[in-house]
């Protein structure tokens, strides 16, 4: 049997994962991102996600193509840095409210290695 998830590790997990991305230029993640990303894979062979707005339906749709994302954790290192935590739709295989959990996690930590100069 399969133990519970704790919500609190499972978040830090996330957070943690993007330490390595800290010292990566902006520049160097946005184009990791618009290059690698399975989003983008997806609208270049013109295989546009056929979004609903429907927002479980959408969530469930980007999460699909997400999963099998190798860049997730720098779109996601992308999106705390640009948007924070008032970013919109899934980005990172996260949605809007996992993003939420995250970030302040993610920008403590940010906060310890660079000195707390954020």
């Amino acid at each position: 049997m399969n133990e519970p998830v704790n919500p609190d590790e499972y978040f830090e997990g996330i957070a943690s994962r993007l330490d390595r991305f800290a010292p990566v230029p902006d520049d160097v993640l946005w184009e990791l991102v618009t290059r690698d990303g399975a989003c983008m894979a997806e609208r270049s062979a013109g295989q546009e996600p056929n979004f609903t707005g429907d927002a479980v339906a959408d969530r469930e749709l980007a999460a699909q193509i997400c999963g099998k994302c190798p860049v997730r954790d720098a779109c996601l290192e992308l999106e705390f840095r640009t948007s924070g935590a008032d970013g919109l739709g899934v980005w990172g295989a996260l949605n809007e409210d996992d993003r939420r959990a995250v970030y302040p996690l993610w920008l403590a930590r940010r906060d310890e290695t660079e000195g707390g100069d954020r």
